[in-house]
């Protein structure tokens, strides 16, 4: 580690007792017409309002946040946003109140950090929280000392997201501009698998995720392609159960990486542009395209389970579509919270959308519109969390904002 220092910065915690480092921007939520409006339904009985909002001192736009979903219902809510060069932890405290807690630098100050995952050393009970981005080096870093603890370099390019696995806290997924997905086991140290190759991705993987049960994992990027890959095949459990008593400083041969090189299930019918954001959604997956909408759809036929999916099947069948408005640049991710009954995206207006899910129908399906007067720039991503309580937008102009569920 060392080429690389995690230290604190200057930082100071800021709310709206304190705007020494970080001006308050918190204010009512603008009335009248908006430009994102999307919907002329009813509010609904539980209302997210703008409860405070910072601004970061390094100027430059975040585009990561996650909460961490760690800890005790005792423990106040944390999370963590990456932008420029620069790490910083908060939690949110009561009556809207944000307190820094941690800001780590990389040494390099060319570095530009898009993505950010919170995960736990099942060992130490401490919070790990690991973050990568333009120089394709994914840093881990241990919040509780506060010191960076593990570094992988494998990727070829920049890295655009990182998640870790439901129920194998030390499994890592990254995907990548250089077209692939890797898997790293960050208990042993080991890169497990790459996905990609001859059927992967023509283009920069920008988003991925693990669906529920860990079985499955689905990508997209900017080659306008969906792809499922199985997580549970029979080479791959074994490449895993290998990784797990891998020890690298006495094994004289180097660990056998898996490589796989077909997807489950490809598509490019969902959408015809980049496709920046997809997450599961039980069975079914929601992803969006810079289109103004997210799609909910399924592969194969509407009565199709997954599991029964010919070989190279191509069919899909479209559930839903939850149309918003002035999102139409890429790099825009939107949110689903633990329980899975919210989604939160951003707009290039510094507008959220949310929709109660429900109901999958756009009719029924509830939207309101988050709104502030002070906040006009692009919400590049937004994150709940664990409890639903609580939403944070990350904006281009280094602005955190606050919403919290009103009873």
């Amino acid at each position: 580690m060392d080429d690389y220092t995690a230290s604190l910065t200057d930082l100071k915690a800021c709310s709206s007792e304190d705007n020494s480092t970080c001006e308050s921007l918190s204010s009512k939520p603008k009335r009248g017409k908006n430009k994102g409006k999307v919907s002329k339904k009813p509010l609904s009985k539980g209302l997210f309002k703008c409860t405070n909002s910072l601004k970061e001192d390094h100027g430059m736009p975040l585009f990561g946040v996650s909460f961490c979903i760690n800890g005790t219902r005792k423990d106040y809510p944390m999370f963590a946003t990456v932008g420029s060069n620069r790490i910083t932890i908060y939690e949110c405290r009561e009556n809207g109140y944000i307190k820094l807690i941690q800001a780590y630098s990389d040494p390099d100050s060319e570095e530009n950090f898009y993505s950010c995952a919170w995960t736990l050393d099942t060992t130490s009970g401490h919070s790990l929280l690991a973050v990568a981005g333009s120089r394709g080096i994914i840093r881990v870093l241990n919040v509780s000392t506060k010191e960076c603890v593990k570094h992988y370099i494998g990727h070829g390019n920049a890295i655009n997201e990182l998640k870790f696995h439901p129920y194998l806290p030390h499994i890592l997924l990254s995907a990548s501009k250089d077209h692939s997905l890797r898997v790293w086991n960050i208990k042993t140290d080991v890169l497990v698998c790459v996905f990609g190759g001859v059927e992967g991705h023509r283009d920069e993987v920008l988003s991925c995720d693990f669906d529920l049960s860990g079985t499955k994992v689905v990508s997209c990027g900017m080659d306008h392609s969906l792809k499922i890959w199985k997580f549970d095949t029979d080479n791959l459990k074994l490449a895993m159960k290998a990784s797990e008593v891998y020890q690298p400083n006495t094994n004289e041969e180097p660990f056998p990486t898996l490589h796989i090189h077909y997807p489950y299930f490809n598509t490019r019918d969902i959408h015809k542009n980049y496709v920046d954001c997809a997450r599961w959604f039980g069975d079914f997956v929601l992803s969006k395209s810079c289109e103004n909408c997210i799609i909910c759809w399924k592969p194969g036929g509407v009565n199709t389970h997954i599991k029964d999916l010919k070989p190279k099947e191509s069919n899909v069948s479209v559930l839903s579509r939850l149309d918003f408005q002035h999102c139409d640049i890429w790099y825009m991710r939107f949110a689903i919270d633990y329980w899975h009954k919210y989604l939160a995206v951003g707009n290039q207006y510094g507008k959220a959308f949310i929709w109660e899910l429900d109901h999958l129908d756009p009719v029924k399906s509830k939207c309101f519109t988050l709104s502030n007067i002070r906040c006009t720039t692009t919400i590049r991503q937004t994150a709940f969390s664990k409890d639903g309580n609580i939403l944070i937008c990350v904006c281009d102009d280094a602005t955190i904002w606050r919403w919290d569920l009103q009873s």
